[in-house]
């Protein structure tokens, strides 16, 4: 159902849809990283992906999306994205070098239902400034994710991921060009999560949202071009950058993180964080 800001919210049992939707796109990230490795090209890892859909009868929410809105129909089921590639690298004869990083966005469609996410992978022997930007971005994400809970607005989200970008000796590039969203019955839905903005603002977070968390940031600015292909997006700058994504159910237990195995429950716990697993 729809509630008052056209918001979709779901039933415990429609959660537990997205729940198989997001398990599949959990498979499909470690079958993808596993492939991430030097020598590897970029449409290698799409060809990882695309066996965890056919093995689970899932349908991608990638493949050909964006046709209705005037732009060409994207040719993967995932986005990969290295280096100065920001999000929505196209797959294709890239080739992974030794101390690369990757970005990977995935996502699945189970009897109608969405599971979207990504994971920056580490290839080969990194350097220790490419690491602690994915770390430092994961993290991010999961500071966003603490912050989802009935009563605190999407504000209190994107304050904590800006918040957790803006802790650290260095300063990191937050990308305010692309957000998180809700998803449900469509992989982008309303209401868009920004990863920077103030906490106490936005709409209202109730129980039976689902929304996906993902900060992008950069070692440079968070300037941004587009490519030809009208899909890829990089760094202005050449910096490198990292994106980090989950999708997230608020239940009547806690929160149920529904694209990692276990739940979240071991990143929440850390958190004092209640985890809301359905199952």
């Amino acid at each position: 159902m729809l509630g008052r800001h056209r918001f979709q919210i779901k039933t415990p049992d429609q959660i537990r849809a997205m729940r198989r939707a997001g398990l599949v796109v959990a498979e499909g990230l470690e079958a993808m990283s596993a492939v991430a490795v030097p020598g590897a090209t970029t449409a290698d890892i799409d060809r990882a992906g695309r066996k965890v859909l056919e093995r689970h009868n899932a349908r991608s929410n990638f493949l050909n999306y964006g046709g209705d809105w005037g732009l060409p129909p994207y040719p993967g089921v995932a986005c990969v994205s290295p280096n100065e590639t920001i999000v929505h690298g196209i797959p294709g004869e890239r080739e992974l070098k030794d101390g690369d990083v990757v970005s990977i966005d995935y996502g699945a469609i189970v009897d109608g239902w969405h599971g979207d996410a990504a994971r920056t992978v580490l290839v080969g022997d990194v350097s220790e400034e490419a690491r602690v930007l994915s770390e430092v971005t994961r993290e991010a994400m999961w500071a966003g994710i603490a912050k989802v809970a009935p009563g605190n607005r999407i504000g209190d989200i994107s304050a904590a991921v800006q918040a957790s970008l803006e802790s650290h000796d260095r300063d990191y590039g937050i990308i305010r060009e692309y957000t998180g969203h809700g998803i449900g019955t469509e992989m982008h839905m309303d209401p868009d999560v920004p990863n920077w903005g103030r906490a106490g603002r936005g709409p209202k977070i109730v129980e039976g949202m689902v929304l996906c968390i993902e900060p992008m940031a950069t070692l440079g600015t968070e300037d941004t071009a587009t490519l030809d292909d009208e899909w890829t997006v990089v760094t202005v700058d050449s910096s490198w950058a990292s994106h980090w994504e989950n999708t997230v159910a608020v239940t009547n237990k806690g929160l149920w993180v529904l694209s990692e195995p276990d739940g979240g429950r071991a990143e929440l716990e850390k958190r004092g964080v209640p985890c809301g697993a359905l199952d």
